[in-house]
């Protein structure tokens, strides 16, 4: 003779790790979400803040390198756009947020 309480505590037991496992998985998204916002988005964060203050920081006479790879020294600053000369009476204008970087000043020799 066979009893059927045997199949249904057998059942009956997932329903309560369930609700454990519901829980573990809320920590275990709100532990990946920090550790992405702590490894990616806070850094990236951090290099925008850094080139807002590059770019507001540009002036006549600084050398710079674009983006494209185009190193010059900069002739003119104006709201959106700066004027980079490349040689010798030869002058390219720019978008400021093409500028990657500023150059210490000398490392341009023959501009």
């Amino acid at each position: 003779m066979s009893f059927p309480i045997s199949p249904v505590l057998a059942q009956a037991a997932p329903a309560a790790g369930a609700q454990g496992g519901g829980m573990q998985m809320i920590i275990m998204m709100v532990v990946l979400f920090g550790l992405m916002y702590f490894m990616m988005i806070r850094p990236q964060m951090k290099r925008q803040k850094e080139h807002r203050a590059l770019i507001s920081g540009l002036a006549k006479g600084d050398e710079v390198v674009t983006n494209g790879g185009i190193a010059g020294r900069v002739e003119e600053v104006g709201e959106t756009f700066i004027t980079v000369e490349i040689a010798a009476n030869v002058k390219v204008k720019v978008q400021k947020g093409a500028v990657s970087q500023v150059l210490p000043k000398g490392s341009l020799k023959s501009v």
